[in-house]
């Protein structure tokens, strides 16, 4: 009887030492892709003047190696010569379709150039408020550019300074709804001119280093910002 007693006596006392334990170890971090792990949006890519998709291509690697699947990061092309208004629908159906691809209540726009145009369209007139969490523009006219004077395409009659397009996009609230926006220009861009056009109120406005207008999609200090920003 005596031995039964010691042994219930041990196994009591080791039970509650490695209770004591584990109550005192620290908690473990989420792991990526549990549900206790950060939700990250789906990204949508919108390219500028004279471009398509596949700018886009160094940035997604960047983002797919810092843990974004592949097939939540989308570029698309569209005709870059029509009004950015009808690119706006274009792009409100490929938030549309994304959203429907991965099963996310919201997306994420990042936008060069002119793309930053249509997409602000759709976001402002179009009800894109309530589907995109974080808008940015690298290098975007938002308030026009003068270098549009040297191009004759519907797009670039809107990109004009004081255009019937960027009058309507800018009156009243620049940054409307709930969405974040960021922007991201350069003191040495070829293109914006004046360089601060990008600036919006409301915004999160970024000066670069003196970059160029297309280096923007492939520098790395820039990629790093845009992705903590929107992370």
């Amino acid at each position: 009887m005596f031995r039964s007693t010691f042994r219930a006596t041990i196994k009591t006392a080791t039970a509650i030492a490695i209770s004591l334990i584990t109550f005192s170890l620290p908690a473990q971090a989420a792991k990526p892709g549990t549900e206790e792990s950060a939700v990250r949006n789906p990204i949508l890519f919108v390219h500028g003047y004279a471009s398509g998709a596949s700018i886009w291509d160094t940035m997604k690697d960047r983002f797919q190696a810092d843990g974004w699947p592949a097939d939540e990061l989308a570029a698309f092309s569209y005709n870059y010569n029509q009004s950015n208004t009808t690119t706006a629908e274009e792009v409100r159906d490929q938030v549309q379709s994304l959203l429907a691809s991965t099963g996310a209540d919201q997306v994420d726009i990042i936008t060069h150039s002119m793309g930053g145009l249509s997409s602000r369209h759709f976001l402002k007139f179009m009800g894109g408020d309530e589907l995109v969490e974080a808008w940015v523009s690298l290098a975007g006219p938002n308030h026009g550019t003068s270098w549009a004077y040297g191009c004759f395409s519907w797009s670039c009659f809107e990109m004009r300074p004081g255009s019937s397009f960027l009058d309507e996009l800018n009156k009243g609230k620049e940054t409307p709804g709930d969405t974040r926006y960021g922007t991201w220009w350069s003191p040495c861009d070829e293109i914006i001119n004046p360089d601060d056009s990008v600036i919006l109120k409301g915004a999160d406005n970024h000066r670069t280093a003196c970059i160029s207008h297309n280096w923007f999609l492939y520098d790395e200090e820039v990629y790093r910002d845009v992705r903590n920003w929107i992370d």
